[in-house]
């Protein structure tokens, strides 16, 4: 980890400015993007990535109080980093970990299994080990998704992570108190990861969104940015899961 946050004093609420965000998996698609708002937004950031040069271009653009380059889904390296802040800070956002998309002929058991317990495990390992870092009346903010939540083939491990993470963000709001605890539950969002993922049936996809949302447009990194630094903002909003898909789960498929 580089550079160190400043500890800083009171703040107002609904306001981010003065305030210390830290970002895991920061430096691309929606963790970039919620960065850059709460830039705007005048905070300051401590920036996670897993890939290095891409996180030195965010950081250039951003100039973060400090950066790290790790693996979000190794439990130990979040402890480190969270044992290695100076200072205290006011809200952290996890977007770090892709979707499981397999058909249960094609799936190998044991590397569905250790991506479900990847994942529960890092929601679990930012809990545990931020807690003594985060201010009273901050935020955990993680990121799931919506998509799992009508059967599917190929939808097993993103249901049961769909259905898993709420549980865990509604009991970690009520062990981490008076620090806040909530999920935001994306559905389809146009970013560099739905690109790879999709390949050359992208367009196709957003052509189809376009046709078949209510909202009549594709939702993208920006708009889960704004919902990310409202809950940060709002010290209302605990143990809650925050829809935002454009109303996805009302267009029968």
């Amino acid at each position: 980890m580089t550079g160190a946050p400043a500890v800083q004093g009171p703040h107002r609420p609904y306001d981010l400015a003065g305030r210390t965000v830290v970002v895991i998996g920061g430096s691309a698609g929606i963790g970039l993007e919620t960065a850059r708002r709460v830039r705007a937004d005048g905070g300051r950031l401590i920036l996670v990535g897993r890939d290095p040069e891409r996180l030195r271009q965010a950081a250039s653009a951003l100039e973060p109080l400090a950066t790290a380059a790790f693996d979000a889904g190794d439990t130990e390296r979040l402890r480190r980093f969270f044992e290695d802040l100076p200072g205290p800070v006011d809200h952290v956002m996890a977007t770090a970990g892709g979707p499981f998309y397999m058909p249960l002929a094609d799936m190998d058991p044991t590397v569905a299994g250790d991506h479900m317990g990847e994942r529960l495990a890092m929601t679990l390992a930012v809990g545990l080990y931020s807690r003594d870092k985060v201010r009273a009346g901050g935020t955990l903010l993680f990121v799931g998704g919506t998509g799992g939540r009508r059967p599917g083939i190929g939808m097993s491990v993103a249901s049961a992570l769909t259905a898993a993470l709420p549980a865990l963000v509604a009991n970690l709001a009520l062990e981490l108190a008076p620090v806040r605890v909530n999920l935001i539950a994306a559905g389809f969002v146009d970013t560099p990861l739905s690109a790879t993922l999709l390949d050359d049936q992208l367009e196709s996809r957003r052509e189809e969104l376009r046709a078949t949302l209510p909202i009549r447009r594709v939702v993208g990194p920006a708009d889960v940015a704004a919902l990310a630094v409202h809950i940060m903002v709002n010290d209302a909003l605990t143990g809650g899961t925050y829809d935002i898909d454009g109303g996805q789960q009302l267009v029968a498929r």
